[in-house]
């Protein structure tokens, strides 16, 4: 390859380089920590309320069955010796059988596709989908090509707080700021 097309080559990489450090510093980021926001807005605390409620009186019902199978398994073992052959395996079946309707409970209301998460998200979701229509109006106002959430599990390790949308998207939703 000749000296000359070995420089152009050079010369056209350095030149997209250049130009892609100066795309990416012209690109404007800002972030949110939406558990923040989520804890301002009034009707957020009435919405975990009652998911809390709801939970707590789940979470009773399946106290009381456990408590059933506790009250058989120790009559069970108390007048095992008494029972023939017939009999204890009918009183080990009840208790089987209570102990299956009892997962199946905590499955039917807390599991991935349980009645928890379905009230949940039902409760949530308007909230959910108002913040993240204030957060793109902030965004698009503010000409910022990505907002990051800095919520629970997010790997944003540092930020500067001139970035942070937080209180403008508050705002953008009607929530007044308690300072």
């Amino acid at each position: 390859m000749s000296k000359a097309l070995y420089n152009f080559y050079f010369l056209l990489a350095f030149l997209c380089v250049i130009g892609t450090r100066a795309d990416a510093q012209d690109q404007k980021i800002g972030y949110v920590n939406t558990d923040v926001i989520l804890n301002e807005i009034p009707e957020y605390k009435g919405i975990e309320q009652q998911i809390r409620v709801i939970g707590e009186q789940w979470r009773a019902e399946l106290k009381q069955m456990e408590q059933e199978i506790d009250t058989l398994r120790e009559e069970f073992e108390a007048k095992e010796i008494l029972y023939t052959d017939e009999i204890r395996q009918e009183k080990q079946l009840q208790i089987k059988q209570k102990q299956q309707a009892r997962q199946q409970y905590v499955e039917q209301k807390f599991g991935p596709e349980g009645d928890y998460f379905k009230k949940q998200q039902e409760l949530l979701e308007p909230i959910q989908r108002n913040i993240y229509e204030a957060v793109t109006v902030v965004a698009n106002r503010g000409d910022f090509d990505f907002v990051f959430d800095r919520a629970k599990n997010s790997s944003m390790l540092f930020s500067q707080k001139q970035w942070n949308l937080n209180e403008e998207v508050l705002q953008e939703l009607g929530v007044s700021l308690n300072q």
